[in-house]
């Protein structure tokens, strides 16, 4: 589908559900909602909505407000007030678990990760389950649930090439990316059947996405081709695939969405910087250099800033929304390898993965000073700070809207 028709369909879209006025319905970011669930406090508006929020996927919970995709992500979910606050770092060559106390900073715990190469620690769309990502297609790949009130882990079980992990905005399905077999795989959340197998064959490296505004498209990132998928994920079929300017000498890493829901950033580790996408064609509309090895994208909690993790320097970029620029650079004491992590809660606290160094950094956003340096496992990846404020997950290291 050409951008052109995309932009076609989804204007069509607009012009029917601009025919009435309607209501932005959401849920209170105190609460947290079951897949399907859209019900909630309305939110009255007094024109047609947006063009990014114009048909919402069907069962997906709207924004709390238009203009910020991220505004329930201020308060924690009742659904998580018994949850211990703990970081969990997936240790890919040490194929195990560290635990960190964020109060003290201190390695508490150390589990098996279940299977080979735990890549990422994944919070499910209901919030109640953490599952552990391992990915190495030999032995099949599994899942490894993590009990979010006690911090410690289930049982494995087989789910195949799981290098990442996602929920569709709806809740309806876990979004499996299986990046050995270069294909999205949909399973239903609770039984754990594969429900759906969508092939993307010209995506080699499919590892990372993040999802429009209305819930109905996924950019996904094909980090060793050099491209990007647009998926359609209520018809489970694959739109469109764009070519990075830099072609096969590209490497997309982390996407994530504007808080407007008008525009997608792409980190690139070899081009060194962010590419910016229009949310509703797809097409490319920039680039922004940030430093060497551009890896994961975090949004702040008040959804005014960006951080940007340069690995291959030791950096983290800032970029911000109103300014639509780099505002500041920040370079971690004695060096390092920032890769993916998250902020902490209250929204001061960026904890993030040392992917080369074995270790794991506390760093105060507001102040920006490092808080503490942790020696973790080997080849720590994708951590997950918990609990997350915000009602439901999307997936990855804890995406929320």
């Amino acid at each position: 589908m050409s951008a052109t028709t995309l932009r076609r369909d989804r204007s069509v879209r607009l012009t029917a559900a601009a025919a009435v006025l309607i209501a932005v319905t959401g849920c209170t970011s105190g609460e947290a909602v079951s897949p399907g669930e859209s019900t909630g406090t309305p939110v009255p508006s007094a024109s047609p909505p947006p063009a990014h929020l114009a048909n919402l996927l069907p069962g997906m919970p709207a924004p709390l407000r238009p203009d910020d995709i991220y505004a329930a992500n201020r308060e924690l979910s009742s659904a998580v007030a018994d949850h211990r606050e703990l970081v969990y770092v997936p240790n890919s060559r040490s194929h195990d678990v560290s635990v960190i106390d964020p109060a003290t900073f201190q390695v508490i715990d150390t589990f098996p990760a279940g299977g080979v190469e735990p890549q990422h620690v994944v919070p499910s769309y209901d919030l109640q389950t953490l599952y552990v990502t391992n990915d190495l297609p030999i032995g099949g790949g599994s899942l490894l649930p993590i009990d979010p009130r006690t911090g410690k882990p289930g049982t494995s079980f087989p789910v195949r090439d799981p290098y990442n992990m996602y929920y569709t905005p709806d809740g309806r399905y876990a979004l499996v990316v299986a990046e050995a077999d270069r294909s999205l795989d949909f399973y239903d959340p609770v039984t754990w059947e594969k429900k759906h197998a969508l092939p993307v064959p010209d995506c080699a490296g499919v590892d990372h996405m993040d999802f429009t505004a209305d819930g109905r498209f996924a950019l996904a990132s094909c980090e060793f081709a050099g491209r990007m998928s647009v998926v359609d994920i209520a018809a489970r079929t694959l739109v469109r695939t764009i070519d990075l300017p830099g072609g096969r000498h590209g490497m997309p890493q982390d996407v994530k969405l504007s808080p407007d829901g008008r525009t997608f950033f792409v980190a690139d580790m070899h081009a060194g910087g962010i590419y910016t996408f229009d949310a509703l064609t797809f097409d490319n509309t920039g680039f922004i250099p940030t430093g060497a090895g551009t890896h994961g994208l975090y949004v702040t909690r008040d959804s005014k800033q960006m951080l940007i993790t340069n690995r291959d320097e030791g950096s983290i970029s800032v970029w911000d929304f109103a300014a639509h620029g780099l505002v500041h650079k920040w370079f971690l004491p004695g060096g390092g390898s920032p890769d993916m992590g998250n902020i902490s809660a209250d929204g001061r606290t960026f904890w993030v993965s040392g992917r080369k160094h074995g270790e794991v950094y506390a760093i105060d956003i507001v102040d920006w000073k490092l808080l503490a340096r942790i020696p973790v496992g080997d080849g720590p990846h994708g951590l997950t700070v918990w609990p997350q404020p915000g009602r439901y997950s999307t997936g990855h290291t804890g995406v929320m809207r």
